[in-house]
């Protein structure tokens, strides 16, 4: 009798090891985070997991949506001042600044609903501030998300910690007459929330703030873009 109930006990902790051990691999498997997400144009970007949530680590750069469709590329002040539909622009017209600062995408494109690669979405003003709180509030988070030295803010402090490795970048913003202006000094990223007919949320840090400030911006305006998971 003692045998047997050595053999059930045996029989009993092996199951509960065993279910143990398939409970963590899949917590494991719903919590692992890829290293690297590419866009539909093959372009690689590093991922980040901040809190609860995974973002992109860099600025978006692709020319078509999700679906394959091209988005046009609008380097004319007149018509990029003009549009009400879907644009993207490189600061300056140059091709060269996307390899560190990504593309600038008006707002149009952002309300496609597919400019992120599938399983991801531009993120609304809602969840831009859980990452901001997460990051210690709006009066500090910009210190702890901007890339730290100067390759490519004009000057930083010593609040511009990149704690989580967001490494937010000064990829400047092209305004609603068609001229760029910022890169160095200011980094601005679309939400997915719209305020009226005119204008939508973005976010905006600058070299010589740890702040991030939150802000409306007319639609038309080119801004850069962080993807954040499903």
């Amino acid at each position: 009798n003692n045998k047997a109930l050595v053999k059930v006990g045996l029989i009993l902790f092996v199951t509960f090891c065993w279910v143990l051990m398939l409970g963590c691999k899949n917590d494991s498997a719903l919590t692992e985070v890829p290293k690297k997400l590419k866009d539909i144009d093959g372009n690689a970007y590093k991922i980040v997991k901040i809190g609860n949530q995974v973002w992109m680590a860099e600025n978006l750069k692709t020319t078509r949506l999700n679906d394959g469709t091209p988005i046009p590329l609008v380097p004319q002040k007149t018509d990029w001042s003009t549009r009400s539909t879907a644009g993207y622009c490189w600061y300056n017209n140059d091709r060269p600044t996307a390899d560190t600062y990504g593309a600038l995408y008006n707002w149009y494109t952002v309300q496609t609903n597919k400019l992120c690669p599938t399983g991801w979405h531009t993120p609304s003003a809602i969840e831009w501030s859980e990452l901001i709180s997460y990051s210690g509030g709006a009066s500090t988070a910009g210190g702890k998300l901007k890339e730290t030295g100067i390759a490519h803010w004009l000057s930083t402090d010593s609040t511009t910690t990149d704690e989580f490795n967001f490494t937010a970048l000064p990829g400047g913003i092209r305004d609603t007459s068609g001229d760029f202006f910022g890169t160095g000094y200011l980094g601005g990223w679309w939400t997915a929330t719209e305020d009226d007919f005119d204008l939508a949320k973005y976010q905006l840090m600058r070299n010589v703030f740890s702040n991030v400030f939150n802000y409306s911006n007319l639609k038309q305006s080119g801004v850069s873009v962080r993807c954040l998971k499903d």
